[in-house]
């Protein structure tokens, strides 16, 4: 059943994505819980304190966090009727947390102006998905990002809520969710969160170790040059300074033949980083548009293998 749940939201959110008009009115699930975490950031980590007592407060609202996301979708389902009504209602309710077109729309406003030959339209998109410093992008650096934010939220945009919304039902999605929207916002390396925010980045490194072997899986198996792609992956997944975003991004980038990560600039910091598949040549904007069908046929092989589950 839980299969059925994650095919109808994987369909429904790659059909529609999240409407603006829907955004407008309601917000989204995802900004409700960041509201949440920032409400959390502002109120228990305090500049004051020690490191260890920021660290000991980032712990327990973690837990508090996940806790009461997990209760509250077990009540909903709790709450819901039986049989196939009850599922369509829990996939129309997992739909936003399934970024399957909003990850392609994001990465195909950066292939449209890059093919165009627009560098700036296409920095000012990738801007959008990505934290390094657009204005020292060159063309290949806006191809190498929009490639690397499709491999890594692969994984975590649509593979690990599926995952977990597979074993968990929407209780599990749900936390799933929770947990990789604090990472974004708290998990990071800044003074003011290596502490605060050190459970939320250890919880979410933890949460995607399988769903992130499963994509580049996935990518893998459509890729086309299963034999490459493997091979880059095996050989550069454990370069990247993520234990997990490796391995689709070297999934990708051995199915195209491109070379990724590598050098890049956060906020005028150099962050020195090796490159995966490094013999390759840099991608060109036909590259990013081959990435995104490579995309488009791993979420066929992702829809497939539901069909096959919730048919068991």
């Amino acid at each position: 059943m839980y299969a059925a749940v994650m095919l109808l939201a994987l369909g429904i959110e790659g059909v529609m994505g999240w409407p603006d008009r829907l955004y407008d009115r309601i917000g989204h699930p995802v900004t409700w819980m960041g509201s949440a975490i920032d409400a959390c950031d502002r109120r228990f980590n305090r500049e004051g304190d020690s490191a260890a007592r920021r660290r000991m407060m980032g712990v327990a609202v973690v837990a508090a966090l996940c806790g009461m996301v997990f209760a509250g979708a077990t009540l909903v389902v709790w709450l819901l009727p039986g049989g196939w009504l009850g599922v369509l209602l829990s996939g129309v309710l997992a739909w936003p947390l399934v970024a399957t077109r909003s990850l392609y729309d994001h990465v195909r406003a950066v292939a449209l102006p890059l093919a165009r030959g627009d560098l700036a339209g296409a920095r000012q998109a990738v801007s959008m998905i990505v934290g390094r410093d657009p204005e020292r992008l060159d063309g290949a650096g806006v191809g190498r990002a929009a490639l690397e934010s499709l491999g890594e939220s692969t994984s975590d945009g649509v593979v690990a809520p599926i995952f977990w919304g597979v074993l968990l039902g929407l209780p599990g999605i749900a936390t799933y969710k929770m947990i990789n929207t604090m990472d974004s916002m708290i998990g990071h390396l800044s003074p003011r969160h290596a502490a605060f925010g050190w459970a939320a980045a250890r919880l979410d490194d933890l949460v995607n170790l399988v769903p992130a072997r499963l994509s580049g899986l996935l990518i893998v198996a459509v890729s086309g040059r299963w034999r490459q792609s493997l091979s880059v992956m095996l050989l550069d997944a454990g370069k990247h300074r993520s234990p997990n975003a490796g391995w689709p991004e070297a999934a990708l980038a051995g199915a195209l033949d491109v070379r990724l990560s590598g050098p890049r600039a956060y906020d005028n910091r150099m962050s020195d980083e090796p490159w995966v598949n490094a013999m390759a040549p840099d991608p060109s904007a036909l590259d990013v548009a081959r990435g995104l069908g490579v995309y488009l046929k791993a979420m066929a092989l992702l829809g497939g293998i539901l069909l096959v589950l919730a048919l068991i």
